[in-house]
C-alpha cells in the first residue's frame, strides 16, 4: 500500500528502494545496510522490545513502590524525609533521560546508548540487591524509633549510591527504548503508519504488566519474605529481558542520522532571529527562505510547512537578511517551543501521581489492612489497582473507543492528541476530590474513636482508597500514553529521543516539585508551634488540608492547559508520497488538525 498520488508531476523522481522491497524511510540494520521491509521491524521486532519494557518496569516499581516503607522501617527515616528522598530519587530517574536522549540523538544513536545504559542499570540493581541482602552492606540503624539514621554511615551511603547508579542507567534506557520501538514502523508506508497508531497503547500495556507484577507480588515478598529476594527477583528478570532484547537484533531497524544536532539548529534559529530583530515580518511566506523540494527528496529529509505561531522567529528565515535559516529549521524551533509550553502543564499532574508511592502509601499504613484472620495487605499493593484499571482500559480504548470516535471525527486516532491529554488532566481533578473526601472520612473516624498514636490502626478499610487509585489508572490511559505519543509525534525529525524526554522530565520535575511542596508545607505549618499538615503521625496531622491545596493546583493547571492547547500549532510536514507510476512526489502531511483549518490549533 502506498500514499495516494497528488497533482504535482513536476516533483517526481525515481524511487528504486520501493521496488526492491526496502523500507521507504531509509532505515538500515546495525551494520548500516538497507533493510527489507517484510523481514524487519513492525511487531516482529517490537515483541522483543515490549518484553524488555515489562521486566524493566517490574524492576523500577519493585523498588519505587515500596521504597518509602523501606526507608521508614529499615532506616527509620521520618515521614517528610522519606517522602523527600523517594521523590528526589524518582525525579532523578525521570530527569537523567535528558542526557541519555541528547547522547543518542547527537552521538551514539538509540541502540548503542540503550546498550551501554542498560548495563549500568543492571549494575545498580545488583548493588541494590546486595545492599539489602548481605550483612556487610545492609544498613544497620541504631537510632531510636522516629529519629533519623546517621546518613553518613557507609552502609546507608552504599544503599543510596546503588539507587542513583540505577537512576543513571535509566537515563539512557528510558528515552531510547520506546522511540527505538516506534522506529520499527515506516511512516512512509500507510499500512505501517496505521500499525504505529496502536504502538504506544500496547507499549504502555506491557509497562503496566511490569508494574502490576511489582505492586501485587514483589511488595508482598519484600514485607513478608525478605527485601533481598524482593529486589533479587526483578534483577534476574531484568537480566533475562536484556538477553531477549539482543536476540532480536537481526530484526531491528535503525534510523540514519541526516542532519546536525537539532539543538544546534534551534540555537541557530533563535540567534539569527535576534540578530534580525530590526526587520518586519509580513504574513507572506514567499519572503521566507526555503530549500527546493527536490533537495529534501534527494536527502530524504522531511520538510515542514510554515505556520503562524511564534512569528518573531520568522525573522530568522527572511530572504533579505544575511545567511537566513530555512523555513523548516524555523518550524523545528517553533515545534520545540510549542512542546515546551505543553510540557509545563504536565508538571502538576505528575506531582499528583507522585503521591502514589509516598503519601498514599503512608496513608494506607494507618488503615485496617487485614483480610481474613491473618493476611495483611501491603499498603503499596493498592497501587496494583492503578495498573489493573489501565490493563482493562487500554484494550477498551484501542478496540472500541478509538473506532467509535474515528467514525464521528474522521481522525485516525479518534480524538486529537491534545484532547486525549485534556481528558487525562481533567480526571486528575476528580482524583484529588475523591482523595480529599476520603481523608475527611478517615479524620472523622480518628476523632470518633479517639485515635492519637502514630501506630494505632484506624478502624476503616484500606479499600476506601481504592477509587482514587482506579481513577488514576483510567486517567493515565489518556494522559500518560497520550503524553508519550504526543511528544514523539510532534518532535522534529532526528529529535524523537530528546523530544520524548519532555515526557520523562515532566515526571521528574513533578517528583522534585512534590519534594519541594512537602518540605515547604511542613515547615510553614509548623511555624509558631503549629501542627504540621504532614507530620510523622498522620493520625494527628491535616493531610486533608494538603490534598485540598493540591486540588486547587490541579484546577488552575487545567485552565492553563486549555489556554495553551487552543493556541498550539500541530506539526505539518510535506512528506514523500508515491504516485501510481512509481514516482516519488510531495504531499501535505498534517498532524491532528485539518489542513483547511484557519489555524492548526485545538479547540477542546
Amino acid at each position: 500500500m502506498y500514499p495516494d498520488a497528488i497533482t504535482e508531476p513536476d516533483t517526481y523522481i525515481l524511487a528504486p528502494d520501493i521496488f526492491s522491497g526496502y523500507t521507504q524511510d531509509g532505515s538500515v540494520d546495525l551494520r548500516g545496510r538497507p533493510v527489507v521491509a517484510a523481514e524487519t521491524g513492525r511487531w516482529k521486532a517490537c515483541g522483543f522490545l515490549v518484553g524488555y519494557e515489562a521486566f524493566e518496569r517490574m524492576a523500577f516499581y519493585g523498588v519505587a513502590a515500596n521504597l518509602v516503607v523501606y526507608l521508614t522501617t529499615e532506616l527509620q527515616e521520618a515521614t517528610v524525609s522519606s517522602v523527600r528522598n523517594v521523590t528526589t530519587w524518582s525525579g532523578s530517574v525521570w530527569m537523567t533521560p535528558i542526557i541519555g536522549a541528547y547522547i543518542a540523538d547527537t552521538y551514539l544513536g538509540r541502540f548503542w546508548t540503550f546498550t551501554i545504559s542498560s548495563l549500568i542499570y543492571v549494575l545498580g540493581m545488583v548493588l541494590l540487591t546486595a545492599a539489602v541482602s548481605f550483612k556487610p552492606f545492609h544498613p544497620k540503624c541504631t537510632a531510636t524509633s522516629g529519629s533519623l539514621c546517621p546518613t553518613s554511615s557507609k552502609e546507608v551511603a552504599f544503599f543510596y549510591i546503588s539507587l542513583y547508579i540505577m537512576a543513571i542507567g535509566a537515563g539512557g534506557t528510558k528515552p531510547n527504548i520506546s522511540t527505538f520501538g516506534a522506529d520499527q514502523f515506516d511512516d512512509y508506508d500507510p499500512y505501517e503508519r496505521k500499525l504505529k497508531t496502536s504502538f504506544f497503547n500496547w507499549w504502555m500495556f506491557s509497562s503496566f504488566i511490569g508494574g502490576l507484577m511489582a505492586t501485587l507480588g514483589l511488595v508482598y515478598v519484600q514485607e513478608n519474605v525478605g527485601w533481598g529476594l524482593g529486589y533479587g527477583i526483578p534483577t534476574a528478570g531484568l537480566m533475562l529481558s536484556l538477553l531477549l532484547f539482543y536476540i532480536g537484533t537481526p530484526f531491528y531497524r535503525h534510523k540514519v542520522k541526516k542532519a546536525e544536532s537539532p539543538m544546534k539548529e534551534i540555537s541557530k534559529v533563535i540567534k539569527t532571529a535576534l540578530e534580525n530583530r530590526q526587520y518586519k515580518v509580513s504574513g507572506d511566506s514567499k519572503v521566507l527562505y526555503e530549500l527546493e523540494r527536490q533537495q529534501y527528496l534527494t536527502t530524504a529529509k522531511r520538510q515542514l510547512q510554515h505556520s503562524s505561531s511564534f512569528k518573531f522567529l520568522d525573522k530568522a528565515a527572511l530572504k533579505e537578511s544575511t545567511n537566513p535559516c530555512t523555513v523548516t529549521e524555523v518550524e523545528t524551533t517553533k515545534l520545540f517551543l510549542g512542546m515546551f509550553l505543553v510540557w509545563l502543564t504536565t508538571i502538576v499532574p505528575t506531582t499528583i501521581f507522585a503521591q502514589v508511592n509516598t503519601l498514599f502509601v503512608k496513608q494506607g499504613t494507618t488503615l485496617e489492612r487485614t483480610i481474613g484472620h491473618s493476611f495483611q495487605i501491603p499498603a503499596a499493593s493498592l497501587g496494583s489497582f492503578i495498573t489493573i484499571s489501565m490493563l482493562i482500559s487500554v484494550p477498551i480504548y484501542d478496540k472500541y473507543f478509538v473506532p467509535f470516535m474515528r467514525r464521528r471525527t474522521g481522525n485516525p486516532r479518534g480524538i486529537t492528541l491534545l484532547q486525549r491529554l485534556g481528558i487525562g488532566f481533567f480526571s486528575v481533578i476528580f482524583v484529588m476530590i475523591v482523595a480529599y473526601f476520603v481523608e475527611l472520612k478517615r479524620m472523622h473516624v480518628i476523632t470518633r474513636y479517639g485515635i492519637k498514636g502514630p501506630k494505632e490502626t484506624v478502624p476503616m478499610s484500606i479499600f476506601w482508597l481504592l477509587p482514587q487509585y482506579v481513577l488514576l489508572g483510567v486517567g493515565d490511559v489518556f494522559s500518560a500514553i497520550g503524553l508519550l505519543e504526543f511528544f514523539y509525534e510532534q518532535s522534529p525529525e532526528g529529535m524523537q529521543s530528546l523530544g520524548t524526554t519532555f515526557f520523562t522530565s515532566g515526571i521528574g520535575i513533578g517528583n522534585f516539585m512534590n519534594s519541594l511542596l512537602v518540605t515547604a508545607v511542613d515547615k510553614i505549618t509548623r511555624r509558631g508551634g503549629g501542627k504540621s499538615w504532614i507530620g510523622d503521625n498522620l493520625n494527628d496531622s491535616h493531610l486533608d488540608y494538603y490534598y485540598a491545596f493540591l486540588l486547587v493546583l490541579v484546577s488552575v493547571n487545567f485552565g492553563a492547559f486549555i489556554w495553551i492547547s487552543k493556541r498550539y500549532k500541530y506539526k505539518s510536514e510535506v512528506a514523500v508520497g508515491v504516485a501510481e507510476n512509481g514516482a516519488v512526489q510531495m504531499e501535505d502531511k498534517f498532524g491532528d488538525a485539518h489542513p483547511n483549518d484557519s489555524y492548526l490549533g485545538e479547540k477542546l
